[in-house]
């Protein structure tokens, strides 16, 4: 599918920029991008998380970005550098936060840090969390040798 897939040959240099600035893998970013928005750059969910990598306008603000002349903050974020690597950003905190438990860091960008930490450290028990991990989870092993997805643990 990434080989014929326009969307994604489009943001490509995105994704492997913010990658090598954020010390993430490529495939990662792959992964989670195909099933936060399938490479739609102006997907909006129905709780308001919009782009690439469906960020909440709040959580963008966090990271600094900012509205800009013409543009709304949630329209700045249908820009796919602007997503990318905002998204990033915000994955790679996660994974520091989580000590690199790759799990956790993906619930915690799906849920919140918060519903990470109230559920003791691990998985929330929240169904919608849970599929989203699994799945993130096994496009990455797909797109990766299994031996090389590190701090997995399969709740």
């Amino acid at each position: 599918w990434f080989d014929v897939s326009v969307a994604y040959k489009a943001v490509r240099p995105h994704l492997r920029q913010a990658a090598r600035e954020h010390a993430l893998d490529y495939d990662l970013l792959k992964a989670l991008i195909a099933t936060e928005s399938g490479f739609n750059t102006r997907a909006v969910s129905h709780r308001g998380a919009v782009g690439l990598m469906q960020l909440m306008p709040a959580t963008a603000s966090d990271l600094g970005v900012r509205a800009s002349s013409g543009q709304s903050l949630a329209e700045r974020l249908t820009d796919p550098r602007t997503n990318v690597q905002a998204g990033a950003r915000y994955l790679a905190q996660q994974l520091a936060r989580f000590d690199g438990r790759l799990d956790l860091a993906l619930a915690a960008y799906n849920a919140g840090a918060g519903a990470v930490q109230r559920a003791g450290g691990q998985v929330p028990d929240i169904p919608e969390t849970q599929q989203y991990v699994l799945k993130v989870l096994r496009l990455y092993e797909q797109l990766r040798p299994a031996t090389l997805v590190a701090g997995v643990s399969h709740f």
